[in-house]
């Protein structure tokens, strides 16, 4: 429940980056040793994944809500439970490091957010360069080799699970694997990173072109994960949306630039700091319509395209925002229009002609980066907002009504449904 209106404004501390964790648990799969994982998102993602390599026979151990020690030396099964991995989408890396690990997997097509089909072809297609067949044909995935070994992997398209999963293959294989038109986001390098601090041998990362020499001498170790991108995103654009004054700490600011540089053209003030960003809208402020399109990194993500829209529906002028990597992801946009927003959508594009204001409705999240939009529009629209279906935000979000609640925001969580972990 949000009662909109209030201007966001203090200091808000930035969470470790959902989409590194999720790549970087089943990466401990690879390693016969302790991980220890530190600055670990509190969210349902990391339990639930947690609970994956748990029923492997992992041994999981907390030291705190944001800390864990992983030891996966008697993990015994490549057949996860597809009660636990039908929840996310990113338990599809299960089939890289599974087949990493033991040259065979066995898991169900993966869960997660709905925006359309979510094709698994280049993912089947580094697997079988590096020696792999691969049969989806009976309602599972499967996947085995007599031995992995490093091969060639050219993407068709740029794609950040695909080269994920390359990389989990490719880290214990013989030989030496090159991955090209690789996908370059974050949280690829932070993977990269995390195994190279266990042993592994890769260079490139966050280029087009990955190089992998196999080794089979992992070893444990600490990491801590990267601050999340798309979460400190979410927080700049509620800054702007809202009119406030917010800094954000525990940031790569390196990583927000094509954020940071949209909101300065729609005329919000942002200046970086070493490793925080302020963000905030001066009272004479003229906003100004922006044209994006959601590309892959370095471009625009895809993961903030419906929060910037939300921030879109009340300035003024008609702006417009180009969807360039998911074919279904403006459902949302309809729940908007419940708050009086002036949205339409043609295909790929949506056009957005700013209103005065948004006015509070029941709505809800259709997805995780869909519930952060809801919430943003509630925090900038008159009146109360209800969002329901918050599991979806719960997700990817620590402690994000607390947070919101820290700037100054009215905001309410009445009931408590916890149904992915039931």
């Amino acid at each position: 429940m949000i009662r909109g209106g209030n201007k966001l404004h203090g200091e808000v501390t930035i969470s470790g980056a959902k989409n590194a964790a999720v790549a970087i648990l089943p990466a401990c799969l690879l390693v016969n040793d302790i991980c220890r994982i530190e600055n670990l998102p509190d969210i349902k993602d990391v339990k639930l994944f947690l609970k994956i390599l748990e029923q492997l026979n992992a041994d999981v151990k907390y030291i705190d809500k944001n800390t864990v020690e992983i030891d996966c030396s008697n993990v015994d099964s490549y057949k996860p439970s597809g009660d636990l991995t039908r929840k996310m989408r990113g338990s599809s890396y299960l089939m890289g490091a599974l087949l990493g690990r033991f040259s065979h997997f066995c898991v169900d097509p993966p869960g997660g957010c709905d925006f359309g089909t979510r094709p698994i072809d280049q993912h089947i297609k580094s697997f079988e360069a590096l020696g792999a067949e691969v049969d989806t044909s009976r309602g599972m995935i499967t996947g085995s080799a007599d031995k992995l070994r490093g091969g060639n992997i050219f993407f068709d398209v740029v794609t950040v699970g695909a080269t994920i999963n390359a990389i989990l293959a490719a880290v214990c294989a013989d030989g030496m694997t090159i991955i090209d038109n690789a996908a370059k986001e974050p949280h690829i390098v932070d993977l990269a990173n995390f195994l190279n601090n266990m042993g592994a041998n890769i260079r490139g990362a966050g280029t087009d072109t990955i190089k992998i020499k196999g080794t089979k001498d992992l070893h444990g170790g600490t990491y801590a994960i990267i601050p999340d991108q798309i979460e400190a995103g979410t927080f700049m654009v509620a800054a702007a949306a809202t009119r406030g004054d917010v800094i954000l700490n525990n940031v790569i600011p390196r990583h927000l630039e094509i954020i940071s540089a949209k909101l300065i053209e729609a005329g919000v003030k942002v200046s970086e700091g070493e490793d925080s960003v302020r963000v905030w809208v001066e009272e004479d402020t003229k906003f100004r319509r922006i044209n994006f399109s959601a590309l892959p990194y370095p471009g625009f993500p895809t993961d903030m395209q419906p929060q910037l829209v939300a921030l879109l529906t009340t300035i003024p002028g008609t702006s417009t925002a180009r969807e360039g990597v998911w074919e279904n992801r403006f459902r949302y946009v309809n729940e908007l229009k419940r708050m009086g927003a002036n949205i339409r959508v043609e295909g790929k594009l949506a056009i957005i002609d700013g209103v005065d204001k948004l006015i509070g409705a029941q709505v809800k999240a259709n997805d995780l980066r869909a519930g952060a939009a809801m919430i943003i529009a509630g925090l900038m629209a008159d009146g109360t907002t209800e969002i329901t279906d918050i599991y979806h935000i719960d997700r990817g979000y620590e402690n994000f009504e607390e947070k919101f609640v820290n700037l100054g925001g009215d905001i309410q969580r009445v009931q408590v449904v916890d149904d992915i972990l039931d």
